[in-house]
């Protein structure tokens, strides 16, 4: 499998520990497309159904036709062998909202 930037995929994120965000729901792929291409694993961000439209480290996206959000404070590294399949795409325009927060939250000051 050779997930692609932007693209969902449900993901199998159990087991967990703490406040991780488990079981199986959508991850939205954000590590590079060469990194996807060479490594067994890949960055992502999980999405959740529960919205908070005024937290700044969520994204809200309609995800399969329903409405999501994208939990930036929760990224991490999964295999990609818990990837079942893929739902949909982010657009361009939710693709850059990411980008732009994921440097905000991440960047140095």
């Amino acid at each position: 499998m050779n997930p692609k930037r932007y693209d969902i995929y449900i993901a199998d994120l159990n087991p967990t520990q703490g406040r991780e965000l488990n079981k199986k729901r959508p991850v939205v792929v954000i590590s590079q497309n060469s990194m996807n291409s060479l490594l067994d694993t890949i960055v992502v961000c999980p999405l959740i159904s529960k919205t908070h439209p005024l937290w700044r480290s969520r994204i809200q996206v309609t995800c399969a036709g329903r409405k999501a959000e994208i939990v930036v404070d929760q990224i991490r590294t999964i295999s990609k062998i818990r990837l079942h399949k893929k739902i949909d795409s982010l657009s361009a325009q939710k693709a850059d909202e990411l980008r732009h927060i994921i440097h905000e939250m991440y960047a140095a000051a």
